[in-house]
């Protein structure tokens, strides 16, 4: 139902260029030349050694995990995937159709956790799924009525339109009042000299 999220950054391989930094800034390597070979920019190798001079390596270490940890495992997102994929009619709804609220409540009947529908968005993402409007038709669609509109009576009315309009190269209309009345096509009419 949503479009795939980026991946998430590696905070181990993050940790080890800050580390790779301290060793450089240890042998007095130039803030430029750290910066170019790790390629990050030039301010991101200054504050790192700022917080290198100030608290020593140990400043350097990753940051721990932000935000609440997610209430639903690994596991409670494949159980949910598999119910997602059986439909929305194998769960008691009248049409094969998934919107957020139907899906809170699939997730709160499969794990006992409550998701406002709000939310459900973020969970549908990490398992890739995308966003789907069905296309609708009405019900008294008769496809053989539409087959023939698009093949014979819309090529026929095409035409007559075509057929009953004169192209212009002029922003005014021909013969409408604001254009220039002239005796001849393509002359106009002179001033009489007395």
């Amino acid at each position: 139902m949503l479009a795939p999220r980026m991946a998430r950054r590696d905070l181990k391989a993050l940790e080890q260029r800050r580390k790779q930094a301290a060793r450089l800034f240890a042998k007095s390597v130039s803030q430029a030349d750290i910066a170019r070979e790790l390629k990050v920019s030039r301010m991101s190798v200054c504050r790192w050694h700022r917080q290198w001079i100030q608290s020593g390596a140990s400043a350097l270490k990753a940051a721990p995990r932000a935000g609440r940890k997610p209430l639903l495992g690994c596991r409670d997102i494949q159980r949910v995937r598999v119910a997602l994929e059986k439909g929305a009619r194998a769960h008691g709804f009248r049409a094969d159709l998934w919107t957020l609220p139907r899906v809170a409540l699939v997730i709160e009947r499969l794990t006992g956790i409550r998701y406002h529908p709000g939310h459900v968005w973020k969970i549908l993402g990490a398992m890739n799924w995308t966003v789907q409007k069905p296309e609708q038709q009405a019900r008294e669609r008769n496809p053989l009525q539409v087959e023939y509109w698009k093949t014979v009576r819309w090529p026929e009315l095409k035409k007559t339109l075509l057929a009953t309009t004169r192209g212009s190269s002029s922003r005014m209309k021909p013969g409408s009042r604001s254009s220039p009345q002239c005796e001849a096509p393509g002359h106009r009419a002179g001033k009489r000299q007395s």
